[in-house]
């Protein structure tokens, strides 16, 4: 296959960014075991698991694609934080800003006219919907628990947000 270098650079700068976010939401994650807050930190480490998955198919793609992976240097992240709530805004904003990435990269694949990258794409269109919500209900629990981080943590032990749902139709 034969991308555009412009696509190339755009999808080894994102394997980037999927990355910064993987060890963003370690440092989060961290923050959290160390404050003794398991559902917390169990969420955030799911989370860094899945940004390396994210960074994983635009590595496999790319290489599928016979091009050349090229990952860029990152950034340190966040690992101070001074209420826990700054996590849960930092994560949205985060993920808000993939969003934009992501299409972004696909405007360039439909300028290209390149139909496989823009199908590969699609995946991470739907996926950003999800990770969106998902960051903005956690956010939300925060701003109503207040203080007491607990609510958050029973909230989570309740509602595993960003696992796959159970099919109403099919018996659990």
């Amino acid at each position: 296959m034969d991308l555009n270098p412009k696509i190339v650079g755009g999808l080894n700068e994102q394997i980037g960014h999927e990355f910064q976010a993987k060890l963003q939401y370690l440092n989060i994650a961290a923050y959290f075991d160390t404050e003794d807050l398991p559902q917390l930190a169990q969420f955030f480490y799911r989370q860094a698991d899945e940004e390396d998955m994210h960074a994983m198919k635009f590595v496999h793609y790319l290489i599928d694609a016979d091009c050349q992976v090229e990952i860029p240097a990152i950034a340190q992240p966040k690992f101070e934080f001074e209420q826990a709530v700054e996590t849960a805004d930092l994560a949205l904003q985060w993920e808000q800003t993939v969003t934009g990435q992501i299409n972004q990269l696909m405007k360039m694949a439909v300028a290209e006219g390149d139909h496989a990258t823009q199908e590969f794409l699609r995946w991470f269109v739907t996926e950003q919907v999800e990770e969106e919500a998902t960051m903005r209900t956690l956010q939300r629990t925060f701003q109503r628990a207040g203080n007491n981080l607990l609510w958050v943590e029973d909230f989570l032990a309740r509602n595993p947000l960003g696992q796959p749902a159970t099919d109403a139709t099919t018996p659990a």
